[in-house]
């Protein structure tokens, strides 16, 4: 009789902190309560205020360094590096549940950070010095339908949203990797892989007219609220098809 992959044992969500949906209700109910805000006129004067010194102290040694470092948070390269490390922990391990992470994450991403930008249509700041030269009151405003779609994709922030989603699942995959060659990736360290990009992305993107600040901050709470529902999944207990028994172990516990 074909055998499927079982359940292994009492199956328990990673943990994460805080602990309980009550924190991503909040995330999601604080992404609303901005969009909303924003649809209705308000924090534009906080947006253009930012916006207007960024601009005032931009010297070129301090653009370009931030340009550079602005390169943590494009989604392209996170994406194939976490496919990589992915595809190398499953042949390590010979199992296909690392593969899972990266694939569920690109869907995520895919599926809410593009729609969610052409849905609210918000230019970006520099949509009053370039194309499609906007007076500077019209670039704040959401919901402007009537722009072509590569003007008006500025909300929220994809560079801070795939940051936060793609280290998240790079620190989850660079830790059973390093046990598998015998070495333990710090605690400490997690925590600076998950921290510390997706806050230069959020104030580089910002620094450099990409975004308006609102645009970065719902770009972190949409991030946060898609990081924590990956790190919800029981990665080594979700039940596989019996034929790919073979390559079935968990990794996430891997010692």
């Amino acid at each position: 009789m074909r055998e499927t992959t079982t359940v292994r044992g009492a199956s328990r969500p990673p943990r994460v902190r805080p602990a309980g949906w009550w924190w991503d209700a909040l995330l999601l109910a604080a992404l609303v309560g901005l969009t909303v805000a924003l649809a209705t006129d308000h924090f534009f004067g906080v947006d253009r205020a930012v916006a207007d010194w960024a601009g005032e102290h931009r010297p070129a040694a301090a653009y370009w360094v931030a340009r550079v470092f602005n390169f943590l948070g494009q989604g392209t390269p996170l994406t194939l590096l976490a496919a990589g490390l992915g595809v190398l922990l499953a042949v390590r391990l010979r199992s296909v549940r690392p593969v899972l992470p990266p694939v569920a994450a690109f869907a995520l991403t895919y599926l809410t950070i593009g729609p969610l930008k052409v849905w609210t249509a918000r230019p970006a700041p520099s949509a009053s010095v370039k194309e499609p030269f906007l007076p500077p009151e019209q670039t704040l405003p959401l919901f402007q339908h009537d722009l072509p779609v590569s003007y008006a994709q500025s909300y929220p922030s994809g560079h801070v949203a795939n940051a936060i989603v793609w280290y998240g699942v790079l620190a989850l995959l660079i830790a059973p990797l390093l046990r598998s060659l015998g070495r333990q990736l710090p605690t400490w360290l997690v925590t600076v892989v998950r921290v510390v990009p997706p806050l230069v992305v959020l104030t580089t993107t910002t620094y450099l007219g990409w975004h308006w600040l609102t645009d970065s901050v719902a770009g972190l709470l949409l991030g946060l609220v898609l990081d924590r529902l990956l790190h919800r999944v029981p990665w080594d207990d979700l039940p596989l098809p019996g034929r790919l028994r073979a390559w079935d172990h968990p990794f996430t516990s891997v010692t």
